[in-house]
């Protein structure tokens, strides 16, 4: 049996701790991996037990809808009262909305007017000073 020499004790000291960096390498990344298949399987659970509250919930305001509670007469009248002075409000919005729109429009048209007469003005300017200039 030949006893290993230095240089060849040196390469396979390299090579084992070659290995063993590879070999850490390894354990952390399929550690890394299995944490994370962990954290998705968590997260899809946690997401299955919100859809199941956004369905919980809905079922309840449908039953709720389906089944009003009676509202005494004074609530039921404040209600009404309280949508009829909406309904006021909207048209009363509406109708506003509409009349600043018609006198923007209106201020478009004048401005717009204005230009062209001063431009016309301009025009007949320059074609007063171009017959004098014919002369």
């Amino acid at each position: 049996m030949d006893i290993p020499t230095i240089p060849d004790q040196m390469f396979l000291l390299i090579i084992l701790v070659i290995v063993a960096i590879v070999l850490i390498i390894i354990v952390a990344q399929w550690r890394s991996v299995a944490k994370s298949k962990n954290e998705i399987i968590l997260l899809e659970k946690e997401i299955e037990l919100k859809k199941m509250s956004m369905v919980e919930k809905d079922i309840e305001s449908k039953r709720l809808m389906d089944n009003p509670i009676p509202l005494p007469q004074e609530q039921q009248d404040s209600l009404s009262a309280i949508r009829q002075s909406t309904t006021e409000a909207r048209s009363r919005v509406g109708y506003l909305h509409s009349e600043i729109n018609e006198r923007l429009a209106r201020l478009e048209a004048e401005t717009e007017q204005k230009k062209l007469e001063k431009m016309l003005m301009e025009i007949e300017k320059k074609e007063a000073k171009l017959r004098k200039m014919d002369k």
